[in-house]
């Protein structure tokens, strides 16, 4: 197998995929030694299984599924599949937009190991995907509230987990926060700190 990718070959497969699924097809790019194909929702699953099975692609490998957020766009997510071909040493990535109340096809019976991916996609971004064996969190903790990749989550969160010493016992409580934001020097308050610290006073005194 070539060390690196054939660029030529690549080329080639970014002129075929648009004419096999012209109704489908959006866009390609070919960057970095890898091709973006960005693609409809309802041509999603029927792509993704010609690059498995063709034999002039043979992407046998589905190396992750993941998400951006695009709180702007009518079509906020990107869904985003990235499947390898240890057979012709080539990478390719799989764009579809998604609405937030849409549902997202499942690939698990193409791909069983996106059984998980999916599940990671759900509980991050919180989108859904029809025909999944099991969609339910993965990542986070039963009773999570949110999805933390989605960009308008709160950097702090709702609900902080601590142990509490006289329950005996792990006890979720809502965030209480003076100030929008923590930090966590614990000698200084989070304005700035208005005394000195040990060892400031070495700095005082070679400003001298």
């Amino acid at each position: 197998m070539a060390l690196y990718p054939d660029i030529d070959a690549l080329a080639d497969l970014a002129d075929l995929i648009p004419l096999r699924f012209e109704d489908d097809v959006q866009e390609t790019s070919l960057a970095h030694g890898e091709l973006t194909v960005t693609v409809s929702l309802s041509g999603l699953v029927r792509l993704i299984e010609f690059l498995q099975s063709d034999m002039n692609c043979r992407f046998s490998t589905l190396i992750d599924i993941t998400a951006v957020d695009y709180p702007d766009r009518p079509a906020r997510f990107d869904l985003v599949y990235h499947l390898l071909s240890m057979y012709r040493n080539q990478r390719i990535r799989v764009k579809a937009a998604i609405r937030e109340d849409e549902l997202a096809p499942s690939i698990t019976g193409l791909f069983p190991g996106a059984n998980w991916y999916e599940r990671e996609v759900f509980d991050m971004f919180g989108i859904l995907f029809s025909g999944h064996p099991d969609l339910r969190r993965i990542l986070t903790d039963y009773g999570f509230r949110g999805h933390p990749l989605r960009k308008d989550f709160p950097t702090t969160g709702y609900v902080e987990v601590r142990y509490d010493e006289v329950l005996k016992r792990v006890v979720y409580e809502p965030v209480r926060l003076t100030q929008e934001y923590r930090q966590f020097d614990f000698l200084s308050p989070w304005e700035g700190a208005k005394y000195v610290l040990p060892g400031d006073e070495k700095t005082d005194e070679a400003g001298k």
